[in-house]
């Protein structure tokens, strides 16, 4: 068995996907109000000495980190050679993480109410 939780940060910034044809509505700036969710795990003997997967207050790190690095920023100059999809958003942030939070085991984005992507290794 395995215990799962997970918390929702949130975001604004804007980007510009490249690779589409110029009249595609990504392919021009634009922006998002992006909700992320940090999903961590541990089996059912892994819990900490207080029942927890982990306590939600040590994922402040990762809150300060995203309101400073990330938010109201251009994501394009952000996310180094990515093309800042949602996609590559999840994995980009999955990996930068995944060290601090080893019990991480997924990272979904959503640029939409309806839309979400996420990276689960």
């Amino acid at each position: 068995m395995t215990y799962r939780i997970s918390k929702e940060f949130h975001f604004s910034a804007s980007h510009r996907l490249d690779g589409l044809p110029e009249e595609h509505p990504c392919a021009r700036l634009h922006g998002h109000n992006y909700v992320v969710e940090l999903e961590l795990s541990a089996p059912s003997d892994g819990l900490d000495s207080t029942g927890f997967v982990r306590d939600y207050g040590d994922l402040g790190d990762f809150s300060a980190w995203l309101d400073s690095a990330v938010d109201h920023r251009h994501l394009n100059e952000v996310v180094g050679d990515r093309n800042p999809s949602a996609e590559n958003l999840s994995r980009w942030l999955y990996d930068r993480w995944s060290t601090r939070y080893p019990d991480l085991t997924s990272v979904r984005v959503s640029e939409t109410p309806k839309t979400w992507a996420e990276y689960r290794p």
